[in-house]
This record gives structure tokens, sequence and C-alpha cells, in this order.
């Protein structure tokens, strides 16, 4: 059942998060990636959950998530489809979020007594690594 162009990294039940927001951040990285074009079809509920060995549930959720976020959208009886902004949505959710974590970084760096120099290194280092 996989026809589809694009193939989600397989998501765990160990891995940090719940698998409906493993789906949606696989979905995400495949579009903002180019993997996913506008206008490409996504696996049914059915053929998706198959495929990644979870619930309906969990991909309907997933699926939903995408559609409020203005990334993908659903055509009665034709299928889900990446929307003609879905890349452009969804490097702006993943730039929200790489703010959200780098504030996070910064916050928990000047708790653990870091100077802004030390803070400043860290960042340095993992963009050049």
């Amino acid at each position: 059942m996989n026809d589809h162009p694009f193939h989600i990294t397989p998501i765990s039940p160990a891995a940090p998060g719940p698998l409906y927001r493993q789906i949606v951040d696989g979905i995400k990285r495949e579009i903002s990636e180019g993997r996913l074009a506008p206008g490409a079809s996504l696996p049914s509920f059915r053929a998706l959950a198959e495929q990644l060995l979870v619930s309906l549930i969990t991909v309907k959720r997933a699926y939903e998530e995408l559609e409020r976020e203005g990334i993908i959208f659903r055509r009665q009886g034709l299928g889900t489809f990446v929307s003609e902004n879905g890349r452009a949505r969804s490097c702006e959710v993943k730039q929200r979020r790489a703010e959200q974590l780098m504030e996070s970084a910064v916050r928990e760096g000047r708790e653990a007594g870091l100077s802004e120099e030390e803070i400043e290194a860290m960042m340095r280092e993992y963009l050049e690594g």
C-alpha cells in the first residue's frame, strides 16, 4: 500500500512525544525538505496507519492538526493533499518551534550559570558541527 512518493521515518512508542506528533513532524519534514510538493497526494488514513503500524485515530489526529495549520487539505471522495502554501506553512511552524527551542536553551543556560559568551559559543559549536 505504499504507492506514495514519500516515506515517513518510522515512528516509535519509545521515541519522545506522542505518536500523532511524530507523524505530524514527519510529514512537515517531507514537505519542508521538498519531497512532498504542493498538490501531492497523501496516503489514506487506513494506508498510513497500516504502513506505520498505528491506529486510524492516531493518523486522523495527525492529519487534522496538519489541516488546521493549513499544511494539508482534504477533498471528500478524492483524498488528502499538500496545500499550495504547505511548504511555507511547514517552514513557518518549524521556524517558530526552533525559536521556542532556542529560547528554552538560552533560559536553561542562564539558569545553569553560563555567561552569554558561553551560550553563544555553544550555539556556534552546534551551528558549525
